[in-house]
């Protein structure tokens, strides 16, 4: 007799990696190619003035053209990189002062404890976008550092108190009571113990982080904040086509698809790194 398992008809074998993580990686990653492209290859330069005003797709201009004649499939392929630049900066910038700050607060006494947790609580109370306005208006101008400086720092409470949750949790385990007792400095609990437990939990954090920073460097620029021209932000390519919107709507249609492209991707690449880090979420749907 054969030993061949027997599959029923209504099984599916499972996939070891989530649709979600699969599918906005593929978003992603296509945004990322667009981005590197762009480095080396626009089908125009992006200043320059190449047909008519606000025409349509067409085979010559992909995307149609602004109210200037400028071609806009060329800005949103630069879009896409400054997108990528803003948010990879604003979640580095934000993780590495959330991180800090969020560890210091788990090894604080308790009254610099509660004192750093009430400080963060009113940070992320405050408005992230309003803040990063905030900073940029109090810069010497805007541009794109200021913009990822801005973004990064408003995102930094967020990681910071996620971090100070789960580093306290950690620190409570009897292995760290047992590395203590063996001799081991705070800076070795935090390399050795801390930071390899909570890592998993922050880097989704941090992919959730990178989609609300592409927004927010959009809402920027859509109010003049954000890098200025001839940065081609999508941010600001929805505020130029905000006039012509129904005369011309695909000025506002091409930039807004790839915003939430991006922005969905994102959600979805997180939202799959969770279900990969927690295979009981998968079961249980």
């Amino acid at each position: 007799m054969s030993d061949t398992p027997v599959v029923s008809a209504g099984a599916r074998p499972k996939s070891s990696m989530p649709w979600p993580l699969m599918v906005g990686g593929l978003l992603v990653g296509l945004h990322l190619v667009i981005a590197l492209l762009s480095l080396v290859w626009t089908p125009y330069a992006v200043g320059d003035m190449v047909g008519g005003r606000l025409e349509g797709p067409s085979f010559v201009h992909w995307a149609g053209t602004d109210r200037l004649g400028r071609d806009l499939m060329t800005q949103i392929m630069i879009g896409s990189r400054i997108a990528l630049v803003v948010g990879c900066g604003a979640v580095a910038l934000g993780a590495l002062i959330g991180v800090t700050i969020g560890v210091l607060a788990a090894f604080a006494t308790r009254t610099l404890d509660d004192v750093l947790a009430a400080a963060l609580d009113i940070l992320i109370a405050f408005p992230t976008l309003l803040l990063a306005m905030l900073i940029v208006a109090s810069s010497d101008g805007a541009s794109l550092w200021t913009a990822i400086l801005a973004i990064g720092i408003a995102g930094s409470a967020i990681v910071a108190r996620l971090t100070r949750i789960l580093a306290k949790r950690i620190l409570s385990m009897d292995y760290i009571t047992a590395a203590r007792i063996s001799g081991t400095a705070s800076p070795g609990i935090v390399r050795i113990h801390v930071l390899p437990n909570i890592w998993p939990t922050l880097i989704v954090n941090f992919a959730l982080q990178f989609g609300l920073a592409v927004i927010a460097e959009a809402s920027l620029s859509y109010l003049g904040l954000g890098a200025p021209p001839p940065n081609a932000s999508w941010g600001r390519l929805l505020q130029e086509a905000q006039a012509s919107v129904y005369t011309a709507p695909f000025g506002a249609i091409a930039p807004g698809l790839a915003l939430v492209s991006l922005v969905i991707g994102l959600n979805l690449f997180a939202d799959g790194l969770r279900e990969a880090a927690d295979p009981t979420r998968r079961r249980s749907r």
